[in-house]
């Protein structure tokens, strides 16, 4: 079957083809972390706009690891198709918005040169929780690998923080033009963070013009927090085999998600960007609400029925929120979890949304995946609203369950976490009966760590989950 590329769009069948004219680009966007969910989300935003606005809001994706994607993107001229899993079927059609596909590492010059550039005037990212090197107190991890082999003059930053603070240095040096940061992970506050984070470099890094260059990010470089939701499983040899099917030319980038899509911006950008508001995109002076609704709620449950799931034998985020217990859990867990959110914001109708969303057939959602680096996830989703609750007295029995539920998915010798090496190191040398207490301290809870009933709980309810299963969240 014939490759995906330009030179096949005025064969597709009706209807299936991008919404823009690539050959109408320019780059004006970098886009940091090329994976399924910006090609699904930002992307698929930023073609939409210019359908409707024009402007030549052309992306240059830049891959910080993967070098797949580039052998499946570049053959095709940067264009894939997304397919929408509704209950009704599959709706496929192709995007192209990308107009360059390269990677971070190999192509450094590129992206010092487009970061510098007045032509750019937004940079987007989603490269994981992970991809930015956090420390414990939130500053930026300055004895992690990367980072330190980054400080300490490398060829070219390999870590998304160096490849701003560097490529900012460089458009202070020529161009000065303003630039709007905008990260797309799920953080909260994620654009305060990678602003700290950026700064953290710049003064570690010890350059010459450290100050100068502290003074014009703060004055022409904004840092816009955001809220991003499109649930977008990996993509599979069917996916890609139905999409080819649909096109009738292979297309090695499908990727494939939900209806739903939800971009919640802070409206703080410095420079021009697409009209995002006219494709659904919604600008609020402060996104923090939302923001915390969708971590603590979407994502907090996400983790809690992938933990919970995978132990039941699930495969999916479908099979586990259909089973007998899923709804009961997802809506104990939300229920509790709502009396830690501003009271404006409507918890019933959203979580009556997550409900439907996580129960369509037709998405795959694995829960293996969604798993994945739970340390992190726990830390940002649930440890909060624990918190929170604890601070006012209140009583927290589901959070409990659900850090149980997870310190029962560390067990898993498959474990695939940044810190697995240190939480198997835990439970080889403290066994069953002090794990729980190590785990806590892992995650950076010692407040959590120290309470000795509290640890008794969670080891009460891991022994529960053991007998009882995911019901044991229940009672």
């Amino acid at each position: 079957m014939t490759r995906l590329d330009r030179t096949a769009l005025a064969s597709l069948p009706a209807g299936t083809g991008p919404l823009a004219d690539p050959r109408a680009l320019r780059t004006r966007i970098v886009h940091l972390g090329l994976g399924a969910f910006h090609r699904a989300h930002q992307a698929v935003h930023t073609e939409q706009a210019e359908a409707l606005h024009g402007g030549g809001w052309g992306i240059a994706g830049f891959s910080q690891r993967s070098r797949s994607v580039l052998e499946a993107l570049r053959p095709q001229d940067g264009l894939y198709s997304l397919t929408l899993r509704t209950p009704e079927g599959p709706r496929t059609r192709v995007v192209g918005q990308l107009a360059e596909v390269r990677h971070a590492a190999d192509d450094a010059a590129r992206l010092r040169e487009l970061l510098a550039s007045p032509e750019v005037s937004v940079v987007t990212s989603t490269v994981t929780e992970k991809g930015y090197w956090r420390a414990a107190d939130g500053g930026l991890d300055l004895r992690a690998a990367p980072v330190a082999a980054d400080l300490a003059g490398g060829p070219e930053p390999v870590t998304v923080v160096g490849q701003l603070a560097h490529g900012l240095r460089a458009r202070r040096a020529t161009s000065r033009a303003p630039l709007s940061v905008v990260c797309c992970d799920n953080m909260a506050d994620n654009g305060k963070v990678v602003a700290r984070l950026v700064r953290d470099y710049v003064q570690a890094a010890g350059w010459p013009d450290t100050d100068l260059l502290l003074e014009w990010i703060a004055d022409q470089v904004a840092f816009p927090s955001t809220v991003v939701d499109r649930i977008v499983p990996a993509a599979t040899d069917a996916d890609r085999d139905a999409a080819s099917a649909v096109l009738g030319v292979r297309d090695e980038g499908a990727v494939a998600g939900e209806p739903f899509t939800q971009w919640v911006l802070q409206d703080t950008f410095a420079a021009q960007r697409p009209r995002w508001e006219d494709t659904g995109a919604r600008f609020v002076p402060d996104v923090a609400p939302y923001q915390v609704m969708k971590l603590r709620l979407l994502n907090g449950s996400h983790t809690l029925l992938s933990c919970l799931g995978l132990a039941d034998g699930r495969e999916t985020v479908a099979d586990a929120v259909t089973a007998p217990w899923g709804e009961p859990v997802l809506r104990a867990y939300a229920a509790e979890v709502a009396r830690t959110l501003p009271g404006d914001l409507d918890v019933e109708g959203y979580v009556d949304s997550l409900v439907a969303r996580f129960g369509n057939p037709a998405m795959r959602h694995l829960l293996r995946q969604i798993a994945t680096d739970g340390s992190l996830k726990v830390t940002e989703r649930w440890l909060p609203p624990l918190r929170a609750l604890r601070s006012a007295g209140l009583p927290a029995p589901v959070l409990t369950g659900a850090l149980a539920g997870w310190v029962r998915h560390t067990r898993d010798q498959r474990l695939d976490d940044p810190a697995a090496d240190r939480i198997h190191a835990v439970w080889r040398t403290t066994g069953r009966g002090g794990a729980v207490r190590e785990l806590l301290a892992l995650l950076g809870a010692p407040d959590l760590a120290e309470d000795t009933p509290f640890v008794t709980a969670v080891e009460e309810r891991v022994a529960a989950l053991d007998t009882a299963g995911p019901t044991a969240l229940l009672h």
